[in-house]
């Protein structure tokens, strides 16, 4: 557990850069900026039909050490060059981790991991971090978690989520329908599916809402809603992954007038808190996959260079290959996992070029 620091006083405490005067003093190379596009068309394809591949944000649980990240970015880059063809493969780069009571929130929060809330600190050390990891070629994905963040990362995300305790906010669902990149709403924390249908529907559509400006005070913004916002299938009490459970949820979207676009998480719910098993429930979707499932487009997957967890503990440096959130798989794990969903593709595409089967007069 992390050793609480009580600020000196309560009330306010710092001022924060502006996310304009962020973005200048980090801005957004080129390169970047390229591997940012790239990623949102390439993410919209798939989630519009338009791409056969299969979307997989993959990487840590939450990131608590940059240079662990970027070893961690180098294999992946391997991955997306390997298995690009069958896959776009966007690096897991969550710098903010909601709690359901109390720990650790993230890099963002707490850069330090003692408890002082350095948020300034932790700004800067997270925006170079996504620029790093764009710069070298691999996409990075996000959660909104606090709304005002996102203004200091939005131009460095390819993909973000709305987690499974967020996806009924108001305003989550607003800033979702003005940002410009797919944006993922997971089921509810009892699995819920319905709650995050309502989401899609209402971030997909314009909204008026009060956000952060570049210049760092308050302003209305006015969105065309966000036609790539979809559904992620996390669990809740009981895993929703199997055929049935993805048919009902495809059979919602349906009745929504929304497009039968599925994303997996193979963690939380749908592992039943057991890292090993996304494995298995990766296994289970690349069978759905190869057998022809078209609704299923994208998969999630916690993991790390080092399969487990640890406890952050005062007075001892952690691991930085070893999550000190969720427990992840391992590197090793996370490559045959990457392999399993490729050749999987590979499978369903196949099927596609077969003849159509004659029919008996």
């Amino acid at each position: 557990m992390t050793v609480d620091v009580a600020p000196a006083a309560p009330g306010f405490v710092s001022e924060l850069l502006t996310p304009g005067q962020l973005k200048r003093l980090i801005p957004r190379s080129a390169a970047s900026a390229t591997t940012v596009q790239q990623a949102r068309r390439n993410v919209r394809s798939i989630l519009q039909g338009r791409s056969d591949r299969l979307l997989v944000v993959i990487g840590p649980c939450s990131i608590h050490d940059c240079m662990a990240a970027r070893h961690y970015a180098r294999r992946l880059l391997q991955m997306r060059e390997q298995w690009g063809q069958e896959l776009e493969i966007v690096m897991r780069a969550y710098l903010e981790k909601p709690r359901t009571t109390l720990g650790w929130t993230g890099l963002l929060n707490d850069p330090f991991l003692d408890g002082s809330g350095l948020i300034s600190h932790g700004l800067e050390i997270g925006r170079s971090l996504l620029e790093e990891l764009n710069a070298m070629g691999v996409p990075v994905a996000h959660e909104i978690v606090a709304p005002a963040t996102m203004s200091y990362l939005d131009d460095l995300l390819s993909w973000v989520a709305v987690g499974a305790r967020t996806s009924a906010s108001p305003v989550h669902r607003q800033l979702a329908s003005g940002l410009d990149m797919p944006v993922g709403f997971k089921n509810g924390v009892e699995g819920q599916v319905q709650v995050a249908v309502d989401a899609i529907q209402s971030a997909r559509h314009p909204h008026s809402y009060v956000a952060v400006r570049p210049q760092g005070t308050l302003g209305v913004y006015s969105s065309l809603g966000n036609q790539d916002a979809h559904l992620v299938m996390r669990g809740g009490r009981q895993p929703n992954y199997d055929e049935d459970s993805l048919a009902a949820a495809a059979a919602l979207l349906r009745k929504a007038g929304l497009h039968e676009a599925l994303v997996v998480d193979a963690s939380h719910g749908n592992s039943q808190k057991d890292h090993h098993r996304q494995s298995m429930v990766c296994a289970d979707l690349a069978g759905q996959i190869s057998g022809g499932n078209r609704s299923i487009v994208g998969v999630m997957v916690e993991s790390n260079l080092r399969s487990g967890r640890q406890d952050l503990l005062a007075g001892r440096t952690p691991d930085p290959e070893l999550s000190i959130t969720d427990a992840c798989i391992g590197w090793d794990e996370s490559a045959e996992v990457l392999r399993l969903l490729a050749e999987a593709v590979r499978a369903r595409r196949s099927r596609s070029l077969q003849p159509a089967p004659e029919v008996a007069c």
